[in-house]
């Protein structure tokens, strides 16, 4: 089981989104996600969220919002525990990712890229402003088979 984190940065009416087309052997290839990664040892989630920001982006964050915890369960991947932040605030300029290509998109336009579908669920929570999110995701390989949400079963 591992711990990660993932930030949506926005803009306005955009996220900032990770086309991840540059690593190998990558769960993620050719999806959209936010930035994020690995926890390193002794990180926080915040300190987490702020190394991998900026080491994907360039950008230091200087306001940003934990905003849930979301648990991947695969029949084919190890479970995940991912940290969700959102940020509105940074300084920096974007550079180059080694992961793949960053680019703003238009939020309502986010649903249309290749992205995974338990995705869908966690960005619509944001969008509604729900306080704190757990949520729990599940996975047969790339097929999105279940969904709770603070403990309640979702229809999906």
């Amino acid at each position: 089981m591992k711990n990660v984190t993932l930030c949506y940065i926005e803009r306005g009416d955009e996220y900032l989104m990770l086309h991840r087309v540059k690593k190998k052997n990558d769960v993620n290839h050719d999806k959209w996600i936010g930035v994020g990664g690995k926890f390193e040892d002794k990180e926080s989630p915040e300190d987490c969220i702020l190394r991998e920001t900026l080491e994907e982006t360039g950008l230091t964050l200087t306001d940003y919002r934990y905003r849930g915890l979301v648990t991947f369960v695969n029949t084919v991947y190890e479970t995940e525990y991912m940290h969700l932040f959102t940020a509105t605030g940074w300084s920096g300029e974007i550079g180059e990712c080694r992961e793949g290509n960053l680019e703003w998109v238009k939020k309502d336009k986010v649903a249309c890229l290749p992205i995974w579908e338990g995705d869908k669920i966690f960005l619509r929570l944001l969008a509604e402003e729900v306080p704190f999110i757990s949520l729990k995701l599940m996975y047969d390989g790339d097929v999105l088979t279940g969904a709770v949400l603070n403990g309640k079963v979702m229809e999906i």
